[in-house]
């Protein structure tokens, strides 16, 4: 595809900006390849009943591919920041012993989450927290991770439980989100724009929201108070404590909104809803950005991946988000497809409410 040609002339001012990204980020994967590789060696997830069980259906990727696709996400971040689309956002290791101390945490944790994995308790947390306050679906050990979505340790640990299993790739793969709402809104002046982050999580893609349009009103939402506090304190955005299935915001009141990486944790039952109300919020002309992983449609050479993912991370859900029609899923709740890109595990949709 030709690239604008507003993005070629800005290309060469950004130079300097892209070399930095891309160094960041080939040192940040470098690490959480290794700390990942090493919670594995000691914990042998692949040694357990679920490996015993597993019975994959696809064929394995064919040689190279997993490769390529791993530094396309790279790059494709990269290029976005030559293009001025946003500015240098990867997050450089902090210092050594910090950098030390985190992975040492998140190894220390890997044995605690393996052997809810061995178990297969992926609902340890269920009797932990008030039933009255989360829905049923809610209060589960997503990924087997401790705690849940509901403790301090949880939302502080979680960034380096993603790098680690996706090697340092999950910044930039949502970041193909931010892509796409950068490139729609190129030349818009942002002052007035109202943007709310859903299911924010630890604040990381919030992190880049504000870094992209600094002059917009940005606010995260989550149903964890734990995980909220911790996107304050990295974001200094405010925050929301709502569920997605029923936004208390007014109809018509956001330029846009963002979701990452929700859709696959939730029962098919919840979907429609959670997509009627993220499209209820929007103001005629506003959009959704959603960000969640590849389908086996998507990347059929990747399919084996995916076969695998559901089985040795609890993600009760993941097998039919995985045969969901989302193009259809959000055109009932009244919004089209504009754009669309992938990296990776991960893909990128932005939608719009049409305007009348």
């Amino acid at each position: 595809m030709d690239e604008p040609k507003g993005e070629q002339r800005s290309r060469g001012a950004f130079t300097v900006d892209a070399a930095s990204q891309r160094a960041r980020a080939m040192v940040k994967a470098a690490w959480w390849t290794a700390t990942g590789s090493l919670a594995r060696s000691l914990t042998r997830p692949t040694k357990g009943e679920q490996a015993r069980s597993f019975s994959p259906k696809s064929a394995p990727a064919a040689k190279g591919s997993l490769r390529k696709a791993y530094l396309e996400v790279f790059e494709k971040d990269a290029r976005d920041v030559a293009a001025g689309l946003y500015p240098a956002v990867e997050d450089g290791l902090v210092r050594p012993s910090a950098a030390l101390r985190e992975a040492a945490d998140f190894i220390a944790d890997a044995f605690e989450v393996d052997q809810r994995r061995r178990r297969g308790d992926g609902v340890e947390v269920r009797d932990a927290v008030d039933s009255s306050t989360y829905p049923n679906y809610y209060r589960q050990n997503f990924h087997y991770q401790s705690g849940g979505w509901f403790t301090e340790e949880s939302a502080r640990r979680y960034d380096a439980q993603v790098e680690a299993l996706f090697s340092g790739t999950a910044g930039a793969m949502r970041r193909r989100g931010l892509s796409l709402l950068a490139r729609h809104w190129r030349g818009r002046d942002h002052r007035d724009a109202k943007i709310l982050d859903v299911a924010c999580g630890s604040g990381a893609f919030l992190k880049n929201l504000k870094a992209a349009f600094p002059r917009a009103a940005i606010a995260g939402l989550d149903l964890s108070e734990a995980y909220l506090a911790q996107a304050r304190k990295r974001t200094g955005a405010g925050g929301v404590k709502a569920n997605a299935e029923a936004l208390p915001f007014a109809d018509f009141s956001l330029d846009a909104v963002s979701c990452v990486y929700l859709f696959h944790e939730l029962p098919p039952r919840v979907r429609p809803v959670v997509a009627a109300s993220l499209a209820r919020v929007l103001k005629p002309g506003g959009v959704l950005v959603f960000v969640d992983s590849v389908q086996p449609t998507d990347t059929p050479d990747l399919a084996r991946l995916l076969e695998a993912f559901p089985v040795y991370f609890h993600e009760p859900y993941y097998g039919s988000y995985a045969e969901t029609d989302l193009v259809a899923l959000f055109a009932e709740a009244g919004l089209r497809v504009i754009g669309e890109d992938r990296a990776f595990l991960t893909k990128a949709l932005l939608l719009e409410k049409p305007v009348g």
